[in-house]
């Protein structure tokens, strides 16, 4: 779907105030001699860019998430470390596609959902920065499943008997698209219930489902990026 393949950039109107909240975030957070989860999508490569001039830059490990962040953090001379640092991560910048009113969000518009959970996971704080839209009152995106190739039929079925409406992510060559994990991934559409992390366990259960795209998880801080070059400060109580 064209609308969850988020393309890496931040629209014009939020350019300045993404790049003030990289600016502020970096500022707050992160210290001399962290190891860094670097989530994905346009805003934490906002983020990634400003860890590039924090002081103290050569002394952090960061674990990226995805190709694309990787390269960014290179391009940023950060110093890039494997997936046997995630338990001991300090931080992790990240982005969403929605925020709801109870600070679930829906991720995964770039693919990389099952590297970002692991990641949420394993630090000891999360900071998201989303644009202003992305915070709403109830979810509207689909949800991005992320489904061994051997049972995309399969979960198809099961995701269609459970009200979901499945769509496999293309390219625009009209080929699957294909995550970094060798798995496909199905944008699958709901009438959200209440209890979002209800829904999470049971899209989790179903044989073949690698990883959901909803995040119960929540952050300490979310930073919210507005049209007018501004931005606002919550956090999670």
């Amino acid at each position: 779907m064209a609308q969850a393949q988020q393309a890496n950039w931040v629209p014009d109107a939020f350019q300045d105030s993404a790049r003030k909240i990289a600016s502020e975030a970096v500022k707050q957070f992160v210290k001399k001699g962290q190891v860094i989860g670097l989530g994905s999508g346009p805003m934490a490569a906002e983020i990634v860019r400003a860890l590039g001039n924090f002081e103290y830059k050569a002394s952090l490990e960061c674990v990226p998430t995805s190709f694309q962040i990787k390269l960014e953090a290179e391009c940023s001379g950060l110093r890039l470390a494997d997936e046997g640092r995630i338990p001991e991560i300090d931080i992790v910048f990240d982005g969403a596609d929605e925020v709801d009113s109870k600070y679930n969000m829906i991720k995964g518009g770039g693919g990389a959902l099952l590297r970002e959970k692991i990641v949420h996971y394993g630090a000891k704080q999360i900071v998201i920065a989303a644009e202003s839209n992305k915070f709403v009152s109830k979810f509207s995106w689909p949800v991005p499943i992320e489904v061994h190739p051997f049972a995309i039929h399969f979960a198809r079925k099961r995701l269609q008997d459970s009200g979901g409406t499945p769509r496999m992510r293309m390219l625009k060559e009209s080929y699957p698209y294909v995550t970094e994990n060798g798995n496909f991934i199905l944008d699958t559409s709901f009438d959200f219930p209440p209890d979002i992390k209800k829904l999470e366990v049971e899209l989790k259960n179903i044989p073949g489902v690698v990883e959901a795209g909803l995040f119960t998880k929540q952050s300490g801080v979310y930073f919210k990026a507005k049209e007018d070059g501004t931005f606002e400060t919550s956090r999670n109580p």
